[in-house]
């Protein structure tokens, strides 16, 4: 049987977008226009997602990986610069760094949540201590769709001057619990300097791929647009070749540009914005959706506890789920997880771990030598990540669950 259809029914995979014909009709209108990179729909999906984010400035850029580029970038790090770094993680946040110039801290993480709270965060303070170069800033990560207390961070951060950007790759639509009792918007800036998003295919909202860094501070978000396109500048007030810009009276050449520094082409096509734009007027109702599948399977999993349970909730966040990840004790249920995976593929049902801890990566354990995060090692020998997405009925729910008795032998 092919991979959309199994024994068990249609494939389930853990994450995938919901495409509708409003989303078609977006992408085929700008296919008929004019502009296919760097026009209009560019702009609206900017406006749009500061709308959402509440954040004054957005900029949207070719993925998730470009967009902690040019913010690591946008941070100016010069070699030696230090930036922590949850272990649990995608490559992306780390890598993002080094290829900016910078050196990695890792932190470890809560190991029922997988995310940096503010104690593992003060302790990779701790232990990178002053030898080598200086802590410059923290890239925080909301992972699954949970945000970590980010107020408690932005404070241990702000009094060791660190700056803040944070990775909400997965968190689009995610909110942050305030001192004030109240709740804000992830991307907002209110506590952080920058935030990162992605749209890819298993994200919330999906562009195909895309991304996006929101800010407050206007010479940031003028730093990022320049970034993103190879540095160029075209505006007068810029212009450090006086002769080769402007014309004998003094009006810059039309066709002039200058490149004070280098810059990437990570520059975001109208075709996926014009998508994104359209995923985004869905956004609330996509966020209820997986709300009320992640309600479902805690319900369902109940009675699978200790061998199967959920992540442990953060209650510092209004979480918009990306992933439905739970830890198992495979040792006590005497199956290993691969077995697992395989049982529920055969099932058509796939799953995904969430994540290697990327201070066991070749490339970081020559660079920085073997180092022990017993949080982090520990979340991942249990994690695995189920199936959700905002096309999913209940009925998929229950019939992942009972997949799951099966394949740990406790059906």
């Amino acid at each position: 049987m092919s991979k959309v259809e199994s024994a068990g029914g249609p494939f389930l995979p853990y994450g995938r977008q919901l495409i509708e014909e409003d989303d078609v009709a977006a992408v085929a209108e700008v296919l008929r226009g004019d502009w296919l990179t760097t026009g209009p729909a560019v702009a609206a999906f900017e406006e749009a997602l500061c709308a959402v984010t509440g954040a004054g400035h957005a900029v949207a850029c070719a993925n998730g990986t470009a967009a902690l580029h040019l913010a690591a970038l946008a941070l100016r790090l010069s070699p030696g610069d230090r930036v922590i770094v949850p272990s649990v993680t995608f490559l992306a946040t780390a890598n993002a760094v080094r290829l900016a110039g910078g050196e990695v801290v890792f932190a470890d993480c809560d190991a029922d949540s997988g995310l940096m709270e503010a104690p593992q965060l003060d302790a990779a303070i701790r232990q990178a201590g002053s030898d080598g170069g200086p802590l410059k800033a923290v890239f925080p990560v909301h992972m699954a769709g949970q945000c970590a207390a980010l107020a408690d961070i932005a404070e241990l951060a702000a009094r060791q001057g660190l700056t803040v950007v944070d990775d909400a790759a997965h968190a689009i639509g995610s909110r942050y619990l305030t001192p004030q009792g109240g709740s804000r918007p992830i991307g907002d800036g209110s506590l952080t300097a920058m935030t990162t998003f992605s749209f890819h295919p298993v994200k919330t909202i999906a562009m195909g791929e895309g991304g996006a860094v929101t800010t407050n501070d206007a010479a940031l978000a003028d730093d990022l647009r320049h970034l993103r396109s190879h540095g160029m500048r075209r505006d007068a007030a810029a212009m450090r070749n006086p002769d080769l810009a402007f014309d004998a009276a003094g009006k810059l050449n039309p066709w002039y540009y200058e490149m004070p520094e280098i810059g990437l082409n990570y520059r975001v096509t109208d075709i996926q914005c014009a998508l994104g734009l359209s995923q985004m007027k869905k956004l609330d109702r996509f966020v209820a959706r997986r709300r009320a599948l992640v309600q479902r399977y805690d319900a369902r999993l109940a009675d699978l506890a200790p061998l199967v349970r959920p992540i442990a909730k953060s209650e510092a966040s209004e979480a918009a789920w990306h992933l439905y990840a739970v830890l198992v004790d495979f040792e006590a249920a005497g199956v290993s997880r691969a077995a697992v995976m395989e049982r529920l593929h055969a099932q058509g049902i796939g799953t995904q771990v969430h994540y290697i801890p990327v201070h066991l990566q070749p490339y970081y354990r020559q660079r920085y030598g073997a180092q022990s995060l017993p949080g982090a090692e520990s979340y991942y020998a249990r994690t695995l990540s189920l199936p959700l997405f905002a096309a999913m009925q209940d009925g998929d729910v229950d019939r992942v669950v009972d997949a799951l008795r099966d394949a740990m032998g406790t059906g």
